[in-house]
């Protein structure tokens, strides 16, 4: 198992900042399906500023992971910019529980968000039938291994 999280550096080298986070890549090991975490990133643009979204995991077939307990504004809000700016990238999302409100009083619950936006999830781990899924291709020069520019 990988140690706790560490700080920003120490979560990209392989620790986990989430036991979220931990359990998934459990699982992903117990499939023996070959990952990387937080190793590459994918440059997008928020309005006014280029940024960098570091996905959790990213599975040998091309799906992209992202393990989220709590999925903020500031996180949906990235989703739909990456989603807009890279159609082709498969991005999953993993949450603690999919029922979650997106706020206090809200009806709206984050599985209630992917479904709207057309994006895949599941609660605490990912579907074994995403793990076994055909290698998709992702667009050279969109994952960016850590260290290159």
């Amino acid at each position: 198992m990988a140690a706790r999280y560490g700080g920003p550096k120490a979560a990209r080298s392989g620790n986990f900042r989430s036991g979220l986070e931990e359990r998934i890549a459990a699982h992903i090991d117990r499939q023996e399906v070959a990952y990387s975490f937080e190793e590459h990133y994918v440059k997008y643009v928020v309005p006014s500023r280029e940024a960098k979204y570091w996905p959790d995991f990213v599975l040998s077939n091309g799906i992209l992971i992202e393990g989220k307990g709590i999925f903020e504004t500031a996180d949906r809000q990235k989703q739909l910019l990456i989603r807009e700016q890279y159609p082709d990238l498969d991005i999953r999302l993993v949450f603690s529980s999919s029922k979650s409100k997106l706020y206090k009083g809200s009806p709206t619950t984050y599985g209630m968000w992917c479904d709207k936006h057309g994006i895949k999830y599941s609660d605490k781990l990912i579907p074994l039938s995403w793990l076994k899924e055909p290698s998709k291709t992702i667009p050279e020069g969109v994952l960016i291994r850590k260290g290159e520019k």
